[in-house]
């Protein structure tokens, strides 16, 4: 983690000297250089470190919670930049960087010889925290089985080299979970990306939003999902789980976007982003489901694949709801329906929630196919 934190200094230390001409084509190549090591990295090997020292009961929660510290650092971020003079934003931004590199590696453990402090009865029997020789937990149950009852998925021994594509690409489909965890990160990062792609130009054109309410909505938006996370979903994923969080949040995400393509006035727009309250819950649901599916030694490289297809996701969007919302907003537009685009990006969504109902059918019939199989055995 220390390496993609000091790296993503570099490029604010270089604006934080200078803002003239030839200093923003230095930040602009330092830019490109450090999101090689910082874009989705930092993210993943939080989630890693976090899914070491919490058991597997309390890891949605954790996740959520890291994911709403996330949201709170973006929402402070977005205010303070609203009354920071321009000369000051990349000063105060570096010096903030630098602030939490200097307190990762004075005040975080690494994670070999950190401690649980999220329920350490829990930590002592969880096959994904412990070797399996080490722990006092069955033989069958550390060894090869994941917390829904399949099979997890192993990368091949260590060798000294790194896992190649064929390998991870392996490890994804080899549990019903984690593809099914790929397929609705897929499709509902496009909607994501999609809406996000089209929605200042459909307000602008629908509503004549400016910058500043457009900026406003997505203030509401994530102070929305940053309560969300830090306080709704470490209260309920305990009690419902993060499957059915992962229905809920991707309903909410669902309504979330066609709200916003058949918005009749200007008020919906701001409810409609009241619904991230709910749709907040997706990410951190599907980090859990990933992690809960896989060893204690793969979980960076998972959270990395997911973060991938996300990635993908989001470079694929621009391409395709770009030129898609241009033309439903032109004069050569084959009918008049402004949000058309908007809409595609909420069916995109609409398929990730049908996916993860099937998903969470297959493992109740799973988990009842074993039941009955253990019964017959006894």
């Amino acid at each position: 983690m220390t390496l993609p934190v000091t790296v993503a200094i570099l490029p604010l230390f270089i604006l934080a000297c200078n803002r003239s001409e030839a200093y923003f084509y230095v930040y602009y190549v330092a830019k490109i250089v450090a999101g090689i090591f910082c874009e989705g990295s930092m993210h993943c090997l939080s989630l890693a470190y976090v899914a070491d020292q919490v058991g597997t009961r309390r890891r949605a929660a954790a996740f959520g919670l890291l994911s709403g510290v996330s949201a709170a650092g973006f929402v402070s971020g977005t205010l303070t930049a609203r009354f920071l003079p321009t000369s000051s934003t990349f000063q105060v931004a570096a010096a903030v960087a630098t602030a939490g590199a200097i307190y990762l590696r004075a005040f975080v453990p690494d994670s070999g010889s950190a401690v649980s402090s999220f329920g350490d009865d829990e930590a002592s029997c969880d096959p994904l925290l412990q070797d399996s020789s080490s722990c006092s937990c069955s033989s069958a149950t550390s060894s090869s089985t994941s917390s829904d009852g399949e099979l997890s998925p192993r990368l091949p021994p260590y060798k000294g080299l790194l896992p190649s594509l064929p390998d991870m690409v392996a490890l994804l489909t080899g549990s019903l979970t984690l593809s099914a965890a790929a397929t609705i990160t897929f499709f509902y990062s496009l909607g994501e990306h999609g809406l996000q792609t089209a929605l200042l130009y459909y307000l602008k054109a629908q509503f004549g939003y400016s910058k500043d309410e457009f900026a406003n909505l997505l203030l509401i938006a994530g102070a929305a999902g940053m309560l969300s996370q830090l306080t709704v979903m470490p209260i309920f994923a305990p009690i419902v789980g993060e499957e059915m969080l992962l229905i809920v949040g991707l309903l909410g995400g669902c309504t979330h976007v066609f709200l916003y393509g058949i918005a009749w006035s200007y008020w919906v727009p701001y409810f409609a982003a009241a619904f991230v309250i709910l749709s907040a819950f997706v990410h951190p649901s599907i980090r859990t489901n990933v992690s809960k599916s896989v060893g204690s030694n793969e979980q960076g490289i998972a959270q990395g694949c997911i973060s991938g297809i996300s990635s993908f996701a989001s470079i694929l969007a621009p391409l395709i709801f770009t030129p898609l919302t241009a033309w439903f907003l032109s004069e050569t537009k084959p009918f008049n329906f402004k949000g058309f685009s908007i809409m595609v990006a909420g069916f995109c969504t609409l398929i990730s929630f049908v996916i993860s109902i099937r998903m969470r059918g297959g493992r109740y019939g799973t988990s009842e196919k074993m039941s009955v199989v253990q019964n017959e055995e006894a």
